[in-house]
């Protein structure tokens, strides 16, 4: 097993000044990159990191944040990845899970912290360190439908081997240059960019995404694989066509999409703009039981799916644990192997699991007759109205198609005659009618499945990662006036 520091050094060492890192503020080298980490991690280990122990790391997005990971394997920590921008609570149940030897980037009482804008002092050395390799490879949080924490530990080791299976799994190739548009505190980008220093590729860093300035840095740097969840794909879609046009996209070899579902029109744009060769879609929990793949190729042959495993197995299982026939949607029950263990152990929860060592994390989906997955929900957001069942990311999907829609949520109020009531929680780019919107919906959704009452907000209802907790919108809803609403079918 190859240590990931020692891999970035044999790297460092063959090519020292091959651009390894770029962001707004300039670039490292990979020599610059290996001196820096090596620093840090002296300093870490210094202020009382231990082999195993967990790191906490919410630094804004920026090199910053991939410097601080990768110390935090050249020490023989874990690195534990959080957002600069939860809120106080939350970061302190956090916290208070993790138990970490170290906290980056803010002064947490009674924690060994160290603030944002703290570097090492200037005689640390920048010599590489003994090897190390933590049991851990990482541990993302999770506060999944319920809002309460839970730590994800990977039960990998933090070995440049692990980070390069991935790699090959998401299309990085050698020596390439990828463009990173999400949050570094997100699994996706954060994985995706370390698998891709390992390759020797350059990373270019987008601090905060920009559907124009993304375009940019593909021509600018020659991008061949860019990072992306489906709100910046639409973001992109929605620019001046005189800005699609003139954007040279052509160095792309591959785009990859997860942590939500493409609208159909969405996939549409994709498919016409970057090329069904080009397209990638993944699907994954963070716990990585099992997962998905399809190109645009796949789009276009099974229409909605999210492609078939490429590791380990799907079921689609029905109320009493039994397997559903093609077709039928259910509860989605995965594993490795029957002979493989979980790649991961919470901490902070217990993991759904059956007898026979399947797993599973609340979502709804059927799979085809060709083993394609198709999508439907959570189980915990799924809306029952009057009897019939309501997938909330079936009508959002369609709102988010009307060309006023930047965003939607969809989540179910009480209703003394239905049980719940489906209500939409909207960011509009300008005056849409409740009536507009719903001559809109009636071409796409059942009419059970029509919102009953409209809200509009100018809060980001999809965070940078393209992610939505439909439970604080059901409660924010909830805690608001009635009258905020309006009932469009009284």
């Amino acid at each position: 097993m190859t240590p990931i520091g020692s891999a970035l050094a044999e790297l460092a060492a063959d090519d020292p000044d091959r651009p390894a890192v770029t962001t707004s503020t300039g670039t490292l080298t990979r020599q610059e990159l290996e001196h820096r980490t090596n620093r840090l991690a002296r300093a870490y280990l210094e202020r009382g990191v231990t082999p195993d122990s967990f790191v906490t790391i919410l630094l804004p997005t920026g090199s910053a944040y991939l410097e601080a990971v990768v110390a935090t394997w050249k020490a023989g920590a874990t690195p534990q990845p959080v957002s600069h921008r939860l809120p106080e609570r939350e970061l302190r149940e956090i916290i208070e899970l993790a138990d970490p030897s170290l906290v980056v980037g803010a002064d947490v009482p009674g924690r060994n912290a160290l603030p944002t804008d703290w570097s090492p002092p200037e005689d640390t050395s920048a010599e590489p360190l003994p090897p190390m390799i933590a049991r851990s490879l990482k541990a993302p949080t999770s506060g999944g439908s319920t809002g309460r924490p839970k730590l994800i530990v990977s039960t990998e080791p933090a070995t440049a081997e692990s980070l390069r299976s991935f790699a090959a799994l998401v299309r990085l190739r050698q020596d390439g240059t990828v463009l990173s548009t999400g949050p570094l505190s997100h699994n996706g980008p954060l994985f995706t960019n370390v698998a891709a220093l390992l390759l020797g590729c350059h990373v270019v860093v987008m601090e905060r995404f920009d559907a124009a300035q993304t375009l940019a840095l593909v021509e600018r740097h020659g991008v061949d694989w860019m990072y992306s969840v489906p709100t910046m794909l639409r973001r992109i879609q929605d620019l001046p066509e005189d800005v699609l046009a003139a954007a040279d996209v052509s160095s792309l070899r591959t785009v990859i999409t997860m942590a939500a579902a493409c609208s159909p029109s969405l996939r549409t744009f994709c498919l016409d703009y970057f090329g069904p060769d080009v397209m990638v879609e993944l699907y994954a929990a963070t716990e990585a039981h099992a997962v998905t793949i399809t190109d645009g190729h796949g789009w276009l042959s099974h229409p909605g799916s999210v492609g078939r495993p490429v590791v380990g197995e799907i079921e689609a299982r029905g109320p009493d644990g039994s397997t559903l026939p093609a077709g039928e949607v259910g509860e989605l029950w995965m594993r490795r192997s029957p002979q493989e263990a979980g790649p991961y152990r919470y901490v902070g929860a217990e993991p759904q699991r059956s007898k026979d060592g399947w797993e599973t994390v609340g979502d709804l989906g059927h799979l085809d007759a060709d083993g394609f997955l198709h999508l439907a929900d959570r189980k915990t957001d799924m809306i029952v109205v009057g009897g019939s069942n309501v997938y909330p990311a079936e009508v959002e999907a369609a709102l988010e198609e009307h060309p006023d829609v930047q965003a939607a949520s969809v989540v179910g109020l009480p209703d003394d005659e239905y049980g719940n009531r489906i209500h939409a929680v909207l960011n509009v780019r300008g005056p849409v009618s409740d009536e507009e919107l719903l001559t809109h919906l009636r071409a796409a959704v059942a009419p059970y499945k029509l919102p009953r009452t409209f809200e509009r907000t100018s809060e980001p209802l999809r965070d940078e990662a393209g992610k939505t907790r439909r439970s604080r919108v059901r409660e924010h809803a909830l805690a608001r006036s009635t009258t905020d609403t309006r009932n469009i079918h009284d």
